[in-house]
């Protein structure tokens, strides 16, 4: 999402937006052979049985709304023009109020009395799926306690294919499988409460520079084939849309040379034809880019309603502009209706029709009173903040969230833990809070004390930042910090000191720009900030029993000083959110032993990557960022290429040891080349087609306008002058490949997430996990998939296709683990017959490994056989 306080590129000429749209709807020139074909109408909602009764509920109320109250609610009424980052009209007359949509995927941005998570890639980190559906429970019971109905969250684009990108640190990991389960288990936990959850942002937006468009430049375009689209790229959206999702917030780039708020393809073929989605499709803030074309593309929502050129003048390409758009045939009146029906179904599914409460924040300011619409010139005043404390027990989850995500990447000679007689010598201004306030920087924008999060839109404020420092000092400690990025002359090393080490590595959303890093790490690169790896060097150089503690929005380069006799041990902290000191301190004294694990590889060089996985820079016309890597991201890559990584995918030591054993696999579901026929759909609602009269949208009488706020009404002679244009010869330049006729939909669609055939389990397996340590700790049992030779599609190596924890096992204690393979897990994408192909229709030997990491596979187990061995030779 774009902050408007910060809109400077957008404000500095004022082209026609008329004008300007001609020029954006053009599809710039891609690489052949990418392509965004079109796709229409817009597929109605309502035919799944799991929404059918919302649905019907929305449609008694739809079928008496006006033309006027329907644009309003199909978009924001500008920036700054409400309580919250987002809001939407209204419709009072038949109970539909104001809906507030508010950042963000770590917590409320903006507001007070809320818990500051930790971020998504440290969820990641824990791999454990209780402990993510806990936080998605508890991030629901804040937004809506403070009275937000959609929570912009969560995020599973970026999936991290470019390790600088910026807002990686977002989502759950750089694998399609890790952010699917991370992301649906959220969007369960935040539903769970009654609050809409959004997925986003759709789709391959994997990078902060030139994301956007504007006046000057065409956002960047994410060129991908088909099938990497659908088996990495879409792959956790479609378990988001399965999860029941209520609503999906496009991306500004382009796909495949079609801006994402205006690509039918995406929206009408893909998400909501084959994956089925039955909620409503929002822009990003300013992300929309026309009118006609991306209501017909199936946008339902805009927000925040302004023009993205110039925002804040009152101008729209909805709101009264859709008005206009329906009256003079542009728009057909069907699509205008499921767009509200979209909306107003995910009101009733979610049970927000009852006793839901009202915003009782503002996003604007931390006043208890200010004006009520910022934006406008005059504006009426009131209580806008009443200071409601949402917190409840969050911070018992944000701390064992922010604990079990801590990856114990390196510990020689048992290093850790300490003992709690350790003297130590702390080094890093990461090691304590920001001195000018842990809330001084705007959206967090910038890398000043501990970094608990990564900065924009997806920020929090935090209620307090429980430091290393903090933690050190609650544990009564023998320490002494030295709160400096510079080695100091007066550390007076001893033998007997272990020295901690804070470094960290920071990145964000684009509209900022951090000591010149905007957004993505560009001037940073894959290093340590503020001279960490020189830090770390001269520390290592004086003392003798050296620990780093790292906080990091993802992979960084440590050959620097990694294998110094003196580095001893390397903890990776993440993100930790509010809880950065007490979750460490578990770790660091052994109260719990580490069971984080990577959610990404650590490579040894940046050169290690493809070339296509760098950062994309200025280019004339339409920057072109074209996926030739395909399938190969992380460990996939590394994989293929034969190139050790530092830390593979999924690493994470402890301080005990474990044992696969016992692992055993059985066929559930038969499985065939291609899933069962879908199923049709059903009945959705039907409205009369005919086109409202002008009247219902005519200004009401003695109508007390607000400056810049947006409305759906036109002036009696701009109606009738838009009614009359419906009669004429002259008709609105319809797309190529547009209609109005529905679809039967694809055959790979059939439900919410796909073609329900798609996710029966065709195997189950299980394996003994056993402590053999002498302490208690949890192990993450990952599974990993390789498909047969000989077959005639190129797969990776191995594929992440499921993973559990354990409960903490004592020594010499055993759990017996359950894991699954889906159909859709042994499946490819076949860009031919569109449709998810097992090869050889199941018969060929599928490898099923398991083990800590995917370079530390144990067992092994043959889906043809049906056997499984342990001390095999794993692939990789």
């Amino acid at each position: 999402m774009l902050n408007p306080l910060l809109i400077s590129s957008l404000t500095v000429f004022a082209l026609s937006s008329s004008v300007y749209g001609v020029a954006v709807n053009k599809r710039l020139p891609v690489p052949a052979g990418y392509v965004a074909p079109p796709y229409y109408p817009a597929p109605h909602g309502g035919w799944t049985p799991d929404w059918s009764e919302s649905y019907r509920k929305a449609s008694l109320i739809v079928s008496g709304l006006t033309l006027a109250e329907k644009a309003n609610i199909t978009a924001g009424t500008g920036i700054f023009m409400g309580r919250c980052v987002g809001n939407t009209g209204s419709a009072e007359r038949a109970g539909i109020p104001q809906l507030c949509l508010q950042d963000g995927p770590l917590g409320l941005r903006n507001s007070d009395h809320n818990t500051a998570f930790p971020a998504g890639i440290t969820t990641g980190a824990t791999w454990d799926k209780d402990l993510i559906y806990a936080r998605g429970v508890a991030l629901g019971e804040e937004f809506r306690g403070k009275g937000v109905n959609v929570h912009l969250g969560p995020s599973v684009g970026p999936l991290g294919r470019k390790p600088r990108g910026g807002r990686n640190w977002e989502g759950f990991g750089s694998d399609p499988v890790l952010q699917a389960i991370g992301g649906g288990l959220s969007i369960q936990g935040i539903q769970s409460t009654g609050v809409i959850a959004t997925i986003k942002h759709l789709i391959a937006n994997e990078q902060e520079m030139y994301r956007m468009y504007n006046i000057f430049q065409a956002g960047i375009s994410s060129n991908l084939d088909d099938r990497t689209l659908h088996e990495l790229y879409l792959w956790p959206f479609a378990e988001g849309v399965r999860a029941g999702v209520g609503a999906v917030m496009v991306a500004y780039n382009a796909v495949n040379g079609s801006a994402c708020s205006q690509n039918s393809y995406l929206i009408n073929g893909i998400l909501k034809d084959e994956l089925g989605f039955q909620g409503f499709v929002m822009s990003d803030w300013l992300s929309q880019i026309s009118g006609v074309a991306s209501a017909l593309a199936g946008l339902d929502l805009s927000m925040p309603g302004d023009v993205h050129t110039i925002p804040l003048l009152g101008n729209s390409y909805w709101m009264y502009e859709y008005s206009r758009a329906v009256l003079n045939g542009s728009v057909p009146v069907d699509r205008l209706n499921d767009a509200v029906t979209r909306i107003l179904a995910t009101w009733f599914q979610m049970g927000q029709d009852s006793n839901y409460p009202r915003p009782n924040f503002d996003t604007n300011t931390q006043d208890a009173e200010g004006p009520l619409y910022p934006g406008a010139l005059i504006s009426p005043r009131g209580i806008v903040n009443e200071f409601v404390n949402v917190q409840g027990n969050h911070a018992e989850v944000a701390r064992a969230v922010a604990r079990d995500a801590i990856t114990l990447l390196k510990n020689v000679n048992s290093t850790l833990p300490v003992s709690p007689n350790a003297s130590f010598k702390v080094f890093g201004t990461d090691a304590e809070k920001n001195p000018d306030g842990i809330n001084s920087c705007n959206d967090q924008g910038c890398n000043k004390g501990t970094l608990g999060m990564g900065w924009g839109s997806g920020s929090s404020r935090y209620p307090y930042m429980d430091s290393p420092i903090d933690g050190l000092k609650f544990r009564g400690a023998n320490y002494k910090f030295f709160n400096t990025d510079s080695f100091p002359a007066n550390s007076n090393p001893s033998p007997n000191d272990t020295a901690l080490v804070f470094i960290s590595a920071d990145s964000g959303e684009n509209y900022i720009t951090v000591e010149g890093n905007p957004g993505d790490r560009t001037s940073a690169g894959l290093r340590a900030w503020h001279n960490g790896d020189k830090l770390v060097k001269d520390v290592a150089a004086k003392y003798s029993n050296v620990i780093v503690i790292v906080h990091t929005v993802g992979p960084i380069i440590m050959e620097e000083w990694h294998d110094l006799p003196s580095v001893k041990a390397i903890l990776f902290a993440h993100l930790p959110g509010q809880e950065a000191g007490s979750s460490l301190m578990q770790v660091l004294f052994g109260d719990v032993s580490p069971s984080g694990h990577l959610p990404y590889t650590i490579p040894k060089s940046e050169e290690d990557y493809p070339d296509s996985l760098s950062l994309v820079g200025f280019q004339l016309g339409q920057p072109q960022d074209t996926f030739t890597e395909g399938l190969y991201i992380d460990y996939r890559h590394f994989q293929k290429a034969g190139i050790k990584p530092r830390y593979a995918f999924g690493h994470g030591l402890s301080y005990t040891t474990f044992s696969f054993s016992n692992a055993t696999i059985s066929p559930v579901t038969p499985l065939t080349e291609l899933p069962p026929t879908r199923h049709a759909k059903a009945e959705t609602p039907t409205y009369p087609t005919t086109i409202p009269p002008a009247s219902e949208v005519y200004w009401p009488e003695n109508f007390n306008r607000i400056w810049r706020y947006l409305y759906p009404y036109l002036t009696k002679r701009e109606a009738d002058s838009a009614a009359a244009a419906a009669n004429t010869s002259s008709k609105y330049p319809y797309p190529a490949g547009y209609s109005n006729v529905q679809k039967p939909g694809p055959a790979a669609g059939g439900a919410q997430g796909g073609n329900p055939a798609l996710f029966d389990t065709a195997f189950d397996v299980s394996v003994r996990v056993t402590n053999t340590g002498s302490r208690p700790g949890k192990a993450v049992a990952q599974l990993y998939v390789q498909f047969p030779e000989g077959i005639e599609w190129d797969t990776p190596v191995l594929q992440l296709r499921d993973f559990a924890k354990t409960r903490e096992l004592q020594p010499g204690e055993s759990q017996v683990v359950e894991l699954r393979l889906t159909r859709k897990d042994l499946s490819v994408w076949d860009t031919v017959r569109q449709n998810w192909v097992v090869p050889a229709g199941g018969e060929g030997e599928f490898g099923v490994w398991i083990g800590e990491s995917s370079d530390l596979l144990r067992v092994r187990c043959g889906t043809g056989s049906g056997a499984c061995e342990e001390g095999v030779v794993a692939p990789v």
